[in-house]
Order: C-alpha cells, then structure tokens, then sequence
C-alpha cells in the first residue's frame, strides 16, 4: 500500500470494482478495501448480468480484481474502521491499524438483508429461501413456492411469483387483512391463502420440504419467499457527516439508503457511494452500472481539481517570471544601462 492515491474505495463487491476499473484505467492511483463478505455470497449464481449469467458470485469477483489489478489499481483485504477530512483530502483507516490518505472516497459498502424471525430462514437464505423473484425466479420455475407475508407488499410479491409457478402459496402471516378486492385476485389466478403465524421452515435431509405454523400444521413448499428489510450499511457514511433515508415503496418502508445524485456524488464534498448502500433495489449489474458512472464522475472531479492547481501553478510560474523580468529591468536603468 501508498501513503496516498487518487481514489480509496470501501467494499470490493461490483459496484466497488467496477468504479475501481474505470479510474485505474484513467491512469488513476486506487486502492479497492474488501472486507470479503458480499451480500451474495450464500447465492449460488448471479443472475441477469449481460455476458456474465449465471456467473457464481466469488468467481464474478476475482474476475473483477484481476481487472482492476491488471491495470495498476490496488486490492487488500480488510475493513475500513474510520474516514476523516483533512486539508486535501480524506485519511482511511483500516482494521489492522494501517492508514492511507485519499483525495476521494467511492463508498460501496452494501446492505444488511434484516430477515423475519422464523426458524430455518437464516440458514437457507440464498439458497431455496429467497427474496427477489429477478434474482432466483428461473430457478424456482415449476415447484411449490410459499410466499411468507410481513408487509403490505405481499400480494404484490405472490402475484410476482405467480408468473412463475402455478403452485403458490401465500401465508398471510403478519401482513396486514387482505381486501375484497385482492382475494379475488388471488382466486382468480389460482393462489391459495393460509392464515395464521408461520414458525418454521421444515428441512429434510438439507432440503426445504415445507412451512410450519404456529399451529403445527405443516404445508409443503419446495421454495419459500420472504420479505427482508434492506438496511444500508452506512456508519462510515454516517460518521463523514451523511445521513440515512428511508426507502419507501407503496406507503410501506422496505429498508434504506444514502441519498446522492445520479453520478453517485453525495451531499459531503469529495464522497460518493455506489451500490447497494445508495440504491436497495439494484441487482449486480445495476450496481456495477452504478460504479462505472462513480467512477468516471470522481475522475472528472479530480482532472477539474488538477487543471485549477495547474493553472494557479502556471500564474504563479508567470507572476514569478514577471517579477525576474522586472528586477534586471530596475537594475540596469539603476546602473545607467
């Protein structure tokens, strides 16, 4: 590691490498910090990235480091525990106590998937229990799915699940009494409802075979479907002076974020995120998207911060010349000359 580069970026995952690439190939000095622990890493697959489907997700990793490494940019391991604004910049500090100073930061830290507290969910998450119908809906396709409702969005996600199985279940759960209206829905295309809190996933032999409830009554389900709360993990972003915003979808919150603008540049000088940190919603390749366009951006940033000392330099430079130019001028009409 250097005592200073252009760009330090926090988490290594795509939306981290990919603005790693982009400044290393504008001949920029970046140092990528991976704490190793992506939000995917229990998926065995990553799903609707062009030219990369079903890509597991380590691999997808260690492709993007050699690429970024293959053009002259950094990648340890570690954790960033502290960022502080000094005059020209940012000093990073890492877990083992190493420091480095950063002109810029491009924080892609990620989020935290907060799951219901049910039995069994924790442990198959990413697996046959899932969240995301974009993610794992292929691979679903066919079999017993249970969707477990907790919001208000439930029969929004059923109906989701229901164009790729014929065989879906919503358990209400601790979603909120459904209409008239949505009921019918759910009859007419042929989703059955089941009442009452759910306690457990069933397991056999490391395979998801059902849902109990709190009754004891078991349903059996191939897949089941939850409904996380995406929390941002911000507490650098946070402690830089940032704050929070909540995610809102149809009145319900569903996690949050950092709020920037669309290049990823925040309301802190000099600090941009990427990801999901800034976007719950973004799958992988909207979160590489979003890096490549924090990148550029943090590049053009520094190419205007270069151009202004350069020119300052250059006054300075010809002020100097100026005065030189001046002194010899005095000096020999002083002499006569």
């Amino acid at each position: 590691m250097n005592e200073k580069y252009d760009v330090v970026v926090v988490g290594g995952g795509a939306a981290g490498l990919a603005g790693a690439l982009a400044l290393a190939r504008a001949r920029r000095s970046v140092l990528v910090v991976d704490a190793g622990h992506p939000r995917n890493a229990p998926a065995g697959h990553v799903h609707n990235y062009l030219g990369r489907e079903s890509t597991p997700p380590a691999e997808l990793v260690a492709i993007g480091r050699d690429e970024v490494t293959g053009y002259g940019g950094e990648v340890v391991a570690g954790t960033v525990t502290a960022a502080a604004r000094t005059e020209d910049g940012f000093e990073v500090t890492l877990d083992d106590g190493r420091s480095v100073r950063a002109r810029r930061l491009l924080v892609t830290t990620g989020l935290v998937d907060e799951l219901p507290d049910i039995d069994g969910v924790a442990e198959r998450f990413g697996r046959d229990v899932l969240h995301c119908p974009y993610c794992h809906g292929w691979e679903a396709r066919d079999q017993a799915i249970g969707v477990i409702g907790s919001n208000p969005l439930a029969v929004h996600a059923v109906l989701l699940w229901r164009q790729l199985s014929a065989d879906v279940t919503l358990f209400r759960h601790q979603a909120p009494e459904l209409t008239d209206e949505q009921r019918e829905e759910l009859a007419a295309r042929g989703i059955r409802v089941v009442e009452g809190e759910v306690a457990a996933v069933e397991v056999t032999d490391d395979r998801l075979t059902g849902v109990r409830m709190a009754s004891g009554e078991v349903v059996p389900r191939e897949v089941v479907v939850v409904a996380p709360r995406f929390t941002a993990r911000a507490g650098l972003l946070t402690a830089l002076g940032l704050e929070v915003t909540e995610q809102v979808v149809q009145g319900h919150v569903i996690g949050t974020y950092v709020a920037a603008d669309p290049t990823g540049a925040t309301a802190v000088p000099g600090v941009w995120v990427a990801g999901n940190v800034a976007n719950v919603t973004a799958q992988v390749i909207v979160s590489a998207s979003g890096g490549m366009t924090a990148g550029a951006a943090i590049n053009a940033d520094l190419v205007a911060e270069d151009t202004r000392q350069a020119v300052a330099a250059h006054r300075a430079g010809v002020f100097a010349r100026e005065g030189e130019v001046g002194e010899l001028v005095g000096g020999a009409r002083r002499h006569g000359i």
